[in-house]
């Protein structure tokens, strides 16, 4: 089976972070919430934003953008938090992440997907699953399960149960 297969007939929410398109699997997302007030947390890396309470849990937001070496996340019309599921090691993570703006939901069709292009040893890039082409756009296919290390999970994870005391 080749790579457009694997990626036929499944669902991809599509997002903003500054001029680029990324796309993640729509089973990861829970809900895309509007931009709401987040609570910082002391002495936690800078992507971590801080929590927010969804329903009576507390759940973590990170700011992608910064995440991926780009500028912070200014709040605007269109800012959104897209809260997805995220497999750690040994466990399922709720957690926020801010997006400029989110764009849609669509299937890639044949031809559209190519395997994430190689950097070499230096940069680290497997949490892209592959890259999308639609409309003469490239999209950044993530791999949510990837975007973060196990290190830095547990760090979230931590801040969030320290919010939750």
């Amino acid at each position: 089976m080749n790579l457009s297969e694997s990626y036929k007939e499944r669902p991809f929410l599509t997002f903003n972070l500054d001029d680029e398109l990324f796309a993640v699997d729509v089973a990861k997302v829970r809900e895309v919430l509007d931009y709401t007030n987040i609570t910082k947390i002391p002495r936690t890396p800078e992507y971590m934003r801080g929590v927010i309470n969804l329903r009576g849990s507390v759940v973590p937001v990170i700011d992608l953008r910064l995440k991926f070496g780009l500028s912070l996340t200014e709040r605007k019309r269109n800012t959104c938090i897209i809260v997805l599921e995220v497999q750690s090691e040994s466990d399922t993570l709720i957690l926020g992440a801010l997006a400029d703006s989110v764009q849609e939901v669509f299937e890639f069709e044949d031809g559209q997907i190519e395997p994430s292009p190689k950097f070499g040893t230096k940069l680290k890039t497997d949490f892209l699953k592959a890259m999308g082409k639609r409309n003469d756009k490239f999209i950044m296919i993530l791999d949510s399960d990837k975007v973060f290390s196990s290190d830095e999970l547990i760090a979230v994870q931590e801040a969030s149960e320290a919010a939750n005391a």
